[in-house]
């Protein structure tokens, strides 16, 4: 699927999603199956990462001490640093979203598994962060 195609689809809800994870596993559908593949995925992501600096080059990570001693926790959000430097090449980034893609559906079976509703989970933590704003502290 191309760029094209996902920007027309873009539209597509967490329960649409939940829905065709649920038509389509077949193979891996034991609980501990999702989790190891989840497991997986969070490390292929992390590769993809890593690859990206390291390999490709199109992003550099410099890291450096975060600085907390602010007077407000505004300040301290506005300080904070991601140390990430460039930007993901098209290829690099095409690797990631189909790591994360791939993260989403076992995130999607491991809710089915265990009948949570992953739009519910979303809201509620969306909820959660409009109500506690920067004293989330996430």
């Amino acid at each position: 699927m191309d760029r094209n195609t996902v920007s027309v689809e873009k539209d597509i809800s967490c329960d649409d999603f939940q829905a065709q994870v649920e038509d389509v596993l077949i193979r891996h559908k034991s609980i501990l199956d999702i989790t190891t593949k989840l497991d997986e995925y969070t490390s292929r992501i992390n590769r993809a990462v890593i690859k990206s600096v390291t390999y490709c080059g199109c992003i550099e990570i410099h890291a450096t001490k975060q600085d907390y001693n602010k007077e407000s926790l505004e300040e301290i959000k506005n300080n904070m640093e991601n140390h990430v430097k460039g930007s993901l090449c098209p290829s690099c980034r095409e690797i990631l979203e189909e790591e994360i893609g791939a993260y989403i559906f076992y995130l999607s079976a491991l809710c089915n598994t265990l009948d949570i509703n992953l739009s519910e989970a979303v809201l509620k933590e969306y909820g959660n962060m409009k109500t506690l704003g920067i004293f989330s502290l996430k």
